[in-house]
């Protein structure tokens, strides 16, 4: 077995260990645990950066074993798996650094960053599967070492939340493992990797596979927040700042999506998806998730549960491409993986600055925040107007990139899509910058805490400053050879429309 064959599994093991050792370390460990955090997330980024290197080359990665007859465990690496991983691991790192500050004197430290690591090796697991079984063990991982983390306050609310949260996504387990296994009844073991696999299946099984795909769609809509399955999400925002960065931009919502893309283009293919009649349907329930969260979004007072139902209709952006019938669609699509992950947690990080540093909650407490914090508050603008749309920001190149893939699939109706969001995400997130440098700031805010020169602490400050500023080079530089755009571009061209 060579060492590069080796490196998919390296990677995978780098949050495992990680979770496994600050599981056993005493809790009053702070800095041991942020140690091992820490080593294993850099750890994790170069593995990764280095099989992206290997993957652009045509480099092979993958390990596996067989488990019984028929059934394999494998993972692997390839061009869509590394827009997952590298989103992945990149955040895992900000998100500790963010997740240190902001429960620095917290208890239960070492069960929270125990099940942040595992978290975060279920999502690593969930990108480097190659093929379906191997895929849904991790799905299921990551569904129990999620629930961990919505809980982790022990409050009434945040055990009510953590309920729906796991009769939701269970139930959508249990229909996917359905989906899964009546698909390896009809074409066995496929492998990811393969665009198209089922296009060459007997008609006669044509019937069979229309109903495989709709309960597949159903098992990962769950996560992936598609209506009506949406109902855990907006609940899930007792959890504290981190977590709901993580479950945003990260893990669980990009897992759906993430398992839907696989299914359409590696296992169904796009055209036989369309010529099984099923193709558009998908993007009309994809259309109305995005009209339907924003609508929602702007009925809520709440800042977080704003944002969770931002996230239901941003996570559908990536749903809608894959719809469109033709690479640059496809590559828009796919593009939002990484750019909705960026400005979302963006915007998280700053909804947890202002709750920790001046206690604000509620959109209508955040009048003056930004002259009291400037920085969050240029960091929450960036993302708000990329998710907007506005030139020339990540969010500004996935919806030009949809609307262009849109016409060249002649489904200008989706252009009127885009169009009638943009304008929503703009009715709810315009109003929360107005107040933040427009509005009179209170003589005092409900919980405001000092530290010192810093408008708050050092390490919650800094991750959303970062990932804004990766927000604009996403939109400033994707023309680049190594852009995001450039990367789900090559996806589209050479893996699924050659």
């Amino acid at each position: 077995m060579s060492l590069p064959s080796l490196l998919p599994l390296f990677a995978l093991l780098t949050s495992l260990v990680a979770s496994v050792v600050i599981f056993s370390l005493p809790e009053k460990s702070y800095r041991l645990q942020t140690t091992v955090n820490l080593v294993a997330a850099l750890l994790k980024m170069g593995l990764v950066a280095f099989m992206a290197w290997g993957v652009f080359h045509d480099t092979e990665y993958r390990i596996g074993f067989t488990v019984m007859p028929g059934v394999e465990f494998l993972l692997k690496a390839d061009a869509l798996s590394m827009i997952f991983a590298g989103l992945s691991a990149v955040l895992w790192f900000l998100t500790t650094l963010y997740a240190v500050g902001y429960l620095e004197h917290s208890p239960n430290r070492s069960r929270f960053f125990g099940f942040f690591s595992l978290c975060v090796a279920s999502t690593m697991g969930i990108a480097l599967a190659g093929n379906l079984f191997t895929f849904f063990l991790f799905y299921e991982m990551l569904t129990l070492s999620t629930y961990p983390l919505i809980v982790h306050r022990g409050t009434a609310q945040a055990l009510r939340a953590g309920r729906t949260y796991i009769f939701y996504t269970l139930t959508g387990g249990a229909v996917l493992l359905l989906g899964v296994a009546w698909m390896h009844g009809l074409a066995g073991g496929l492998e990811f990797g393969q665009a198209g696999q089922l296009g060459e299946t007997d008609p006669a099984l044509w019937d069979s596979l229309r109903i495989v795909f709709v309960i597949l769609i159903a098992g990962l809509g769950v996560k992936a927040a598609l209506f009506p399955l949406h109902g855990w999400l907006p609940q899930a925002m007792v959890a504290p700042a981190p977590v709901s960065a993580l479950l945003h931009a990260v893990a669980v919502v990009k897992a759906g999506a993430f398992g839907i893309v696989r299914v359409v283009f590696d296992l169904y293919g796009t055209e036989f998806t369309h010529e099984l009649g099923l193709l558009e349907p998908l993007g009309w329930l994809a259309a109305f998730t995005i009209l339907f969260g924003s609508v929602r979004a702007l009925m809520q007072s709440d800042l977080k549960r704003r944002l969770a139902y931002s996230t239901i209709s941003q996570i559908s952006y990536i749903i809608l491409g894959l719809t469109l019938l033709g690479p640059i669609g496809t590559a828009g699509g796919l593009v939002h993986l990484l750019h909705q992950g960026m400005m979302k947690i963006t915007l998280f990080f700053c909804a947890g600055n202002y709750a920790e540093t001046l206690g604000v909650h509620r959109i209508d407490e955040l009048d003056g925040a930004g002259r009291r914090m400037p920085g969050t508050s240029v960091a929450f603008t960036i993302g708000a107007f990329g998710m907007i749309g506005a030139p020339p920001l990540a969010g500004f190149i996935t919806k030009w990139t949809l609307g262009t893939g849109a016409l060249a699939a002649d489904m200008g109706w989706v252009i009127g899509v885009l169009l009638i969001s943009s304008l929503l995400n703009a009715a709810y997130f315009l109003p929360i910058i107005h107040r933040l440098w427009f509005r009179k700031a209170p003589n005092a805010w409900p919980e405001e805490q000092s530290w010192g020169r810093f408008e708050t602490k050092a390490l919650l400050l800094w991750p959303p400053v970062v990932t804004a500023v990766i927000t604009v080079l996403f939109g400033l530089l994707a023309a680049m050879q190594f852009s995001p755009l450039s990367w789900a571009e090559l996806i589209a061209s050479k893996e699924f429309w050659s």
